[in-house]
Parts: C-alpha cells; sequence; structure tokens
C-alpha cells in the first residue's frame, strides 16, 4: 500500500480522502455480505431448503398472522365501536360497565 503523508495534505483533500476511504470500507463490508448470504443460500439449498423456511423457522415460506375476530360486543349508541371480547376493554365497555351496565346487555348476539 502506497505511504500517503498526511500531514502535509490540504483539509479538502483529507476530507476527500476520508470520504473514499468510507465509501470503500461501506462497499467492503456489503460484498463481504452479499458472499456470505450467497453461501449460506447455497447450503440452504443443498441441505433442500430454502434461506427463508430456516429463517422463519416454521419450514413454511409464507407468515400468515392470526385472522382478526369478529365482533361479540357493540356500543348501544355508536354501532361502529365494537369489540371482540379479547385483549385490552376498550374505554367504552370500561364506562358501561361502571355506570352499571351488564356486559351481556352489549353482546351482538344474546344468547338464547
Amino acid at each position: 500500500m502506497a505511504d500517503i503523508d498526511l500531514d502535509s495534505l490540504p483539509l479538502d483533500e483529507l476530507k476527500a480522502l476520508q470520504k473514499d476511504v468510507n465509501k470503500a470500507v461501506e462497499n467492503y463490508d456489503a460484498k463481504r455480505k452479499q458472499e456470505a448470504q450467497a453461501a449460506v443460500e447455497a447450503k440452504a439449498r443443498e441441505l433442500g431448503f430454502s434461506l427463508a423456511e430456516l429463517i422463519d423457522g416454521t419450514g413454511k415460506t409464507g407468515k400468515k398472522g392470526k385472522a382478526p375476530q369478529p365482533a361479540k360486543y357493540r356500543h348501544p349508541e355508536n354501532a361502529s365501536l365494537t369489540w371482540s371480547g379479547r385483549g385490552r376493554q376498550p374505554g367504552w365497555i370500561k364506562e358501561a360497565i361502571t355506570s352499571g351496565t351488564s356486559l351481556d346487555t352489549l353482546l351482538i348476539e344474546p344468547k338464547s
């Protein structure tokens, strides 16, 4: 590697050199990551898997979230406010219970 006398360079050349070095380091890291990823993908294929299957851990390629639960309770005055009965109670449910309203009266399909 060529020896550079950094003390003799003007500030603008030092900043340009610094920028070039930073870019070279980033490119080097990116190239190494690409090589590592290609090697891991090749090994996964060799073993009969895709890399996504191994990373996911389930053996499935696509992740599927839980389906939203249907509404079980509805606000008596504002039908757009609903709650599935799971998770944290919304404020309007808490207010209704505090005011003495039974949770059963807020059911969308009351039990027979």
